[in-house]
């Protein structure tokens, strides 16, 4: 988790950096996409269009509930994390297999911040390789393109 921590500390020094490369690295790396907050955005507009946001919503939840320390704290989002993305009465269910969601049924007892690791790994993965390689040629991305290169224009002072 230190480790996971200081990658996301990494990002967020690129993401201050101001340069062409930095937004050819998002075309490479959905961990620098999600690290930026426009790259949320566009990218939440396209799983939405692709009927499966719920999958960033779940990854989301769990990157907040690793925060947690308090057991009752803990205890309540977990079961709030589960009836919304695990359960199979939720309208946001996401897509993992029984033995995955077994195993967080057990968690769901004595949770702790790496309840849900195992399937906040399937998730990313699946965002990974089927998601993102259909962003990175969707419309949704080339405005967000067309977008941060503005903005490096405007922050430059070439353009008014």
């Amino acid at each position: 988790m230190d480790r996971l921590c200081k990658t996301f500390l990494d990002l967020k020094t690129t993401k201050r950096m101001h340069t062409t490369s930095e937004t050819r690295s998002v075309a490479d790396s959905l961990e620098v996409l999600l690290s930026q907050q426009d790259g949320q955005a566009a990218f939440r507009a396209f799983l939405k269009s692709e009927f499966c946001e719920e999958n960033l919503d779940f990854w989301l939840a769990c990157q907040e509930f690793k925060t947690l320390d308090k057991p009752d704290e803990l205890k309540r989002r977990a079961v709030r994390i589960y009836d919304e993305f695990i359960n199979n009465e939720s309208p946001s269910q996401v897509n993992l297999d029984f033995y995955t969601k077994d195993i967080i049924r057990e968690n769901l007892q004595h949770p702790a911040s790496s309840c849900f690791a195992v399937a906040q790994k399937k998730i990313y993965s699946l965002m990974e390789n089927g998601s993102f390689p259909r962003f990175i040629h969707s419309e949704s991305y080339k405005n967000l393109f067309k977008s941060t290169s503005k903005q490096r224009t405007l922050g430059n002072g070439k353009m008014l």
